[in-house]
């Protein structure tokens, strides 16, 4: 599989996954090395010094390490669900920078020592940038009636804000649109697509055939 770009990915990474969707969304085809984290493949170092997911490996001379990057790259090939047009590039920089940033210390709280008695500040940034969505939520996806780019671009951030207390977002959140979005979200065919499970790459093997058949939008 040579001739494919070469995806280096983990499964459950939000940046990843929105760099599958958008790849699956063109019909490009690649080459998926499913790796861990924690086992860095010697080949995506040398390709990338980042050490973080999603690297994808065009040709020879082009490489790019950024989700963002992955999806342009590939949105600009080929955008048969017209993405591009529903694209909020400040949203998607603020869910990026700050609710990222919040999402973090409030789900990986235990790997910031000097935030751990500010789980709940954090929990409260991220909930008020989900409230300021709320009013926008008026159709299906914040596209309108169709997603768009920045649905695909903020929602796993937002799945993984879920999972980190799964009780309090579905009883507590009091954002209905919001709850209703997410769940839009995971139902979608385009997020099943590329969330199903591949076995670890190996070294000196070849990855998955991955283009995943999008049935609805």
């Amino acid at each position: 599989m040579s001739e494919l770009p070469i995806l280096y990915s983990f499964r459950r990474c939000p940046y990843a996954m929105r760099a599958r969707m958008a790849l699956a969304a063109s019909g490009i085809e690649v080459e998926l090395r499913e790796i861990i984290l924690r086992d860095k493949p010697a080949h995506m170092l040398a390709l990338s010094a980042k050490g973080t997911v999603p690297v994808l490996w065009v040709e020879q001379s082009q490489v790019i390490d950024e989700s963002r990057d992955v999806m342009a790259w590939a949105l600009a090939q080929s955008d048969p669900f017209n993405w591009l047009a529903r694209a909020d590039e400040v949203r998607i920089d603020a869910f990026d920078e700050r609710f990222k940033h919040h999402l973090d210390r409030y789900k990986y709280a235990t790997r910031y020592a000097d935030e751990v008695d500010n789980v709940l500040l954090h929990r409260a940034a991220c909930h008020d940038m989900l409230r300021q969505l709320e009013p926008d939520l008026t159709a299906d996806w914040l596209g309108g009636g169709e997603a768009g780019l920045t649905d695909v671009a903020i929602l796993p951030f937002v799945r993984q804000f879920r999972i980190a207390d799964s009780d309090w977002f579905d009883n507590e959140l009091g954002l209905p649109r919001v709850h209703a979005w997410l769940q839009r979200f995971l139902a979608w065919p385009v997020f099943i697509a590329v969330m199903e499970k591949y076995p670890l790459w190996q070294a000196e093997t070849s990855g998955i055939r991955f283009q995943p058949i999008i049935e609805g939008r």
